[in-house]
């Protein structure tokens, strides 16, 4: 079982490994945030994260998120959506997270568009692009991006804030880093087409200094944090 002093010291020792992550690579710490990861981590977990200063929390699953919101109706919050999200989801996505960034396909953005005018509200969104050569990993082809950048011109409810990323799982470390390398090139190309994405979401406990070094300017971290799936208590 985490405690709370176990919980204060994994977010201590996380920082400092961002902020040396960023140092080796030549760049300041403050350029690069840290996403808590709390899916499968009950309310209690994430109350005794707010303790420590932390608001925004990355969750896989809607039901998660709403679950969580209901026990912890009240608390300065942003749930931050990362699984992929199907559009039947898009009304409890509309009503209760801050962000999403696994935004990858037009159906998807249009259900987020008609839900977000009903409830006169606009979300920050990150598209996923897919990089790695997994079947299982989830986003946008590439070379698709910059015509679906220009398509969400048409839904002023979504702000597009950058784009995310996950990284194919290997021990190869230049294979890992390879998919980081080709986000930033994608977003570098978007931009010089007229596109503003200053955010690359990429990056988790297991290989987020790779991240770092491609210019990621968030990572999510979960297990790192919060320890591992089966702690689910305070």
């Amino acid at each position: 079982m985490v405690t709370e002093a176990q919980l204060a010291a994994n977010w201590a020792a996380v920082r400092q490994r961002v902020d040396e992550a960023c140092q080796a690579a030549g760049r300041d710490p403050a350029e690069v945030n840290v996403l808590p990861v709390s899916k499968t981590f009950g309310p209690e977990v994430v109350r005794a994260a707010l303790a420590l200063g932390l608001h925004r929390f990355g969750e896989n699953k809607v039901q998660e998120i709403r679950d969580k919101a209901s026990v912890l109706a009240g608390a300065a919050i942003e749930w931050v959506v990362i699984g992929h999200l199907q559009t039947n989801k898009a009304k409890d996505v509309a009503r209760l997270a801050s962000e999403v960034q696994s935004l990858d396909r037009p159906d998807l953005a249009e259900a987020l568009h008609r839900r977000l005018e009903a409830e006169g509200r606009c979300l920050d969104v990150l598209v996923q692009v897919k990089t790695a050569r997994e079947e299982t990993k989830s986003g946008l082809p590439a070379d698709e991006l910059p015509a679906f950048l220009t398509r969400l011109r048409a839904y002023p409810t979504l702000r597009v804030r950058g784009l995310m990323t996950l990284a194919t799982l290997s021990d190869d470390a230049a294979e890992v880093r390879a998919c980081f390398r080709l986000l930033r090139q994608w977003r570098d190309r978007c931009v010089a087409e007229g596109h503003d994405l200053p955010r690359l979401s990429m990056g988790m406990s297991g290989d987020f200094p790779l991240a770092i070094a491609e210019g990621a300017t968030e990572v999510r971290i979960g297990t790192a944090i919060f320890g591992s799936r089966t702690q689910t208590s305070v």
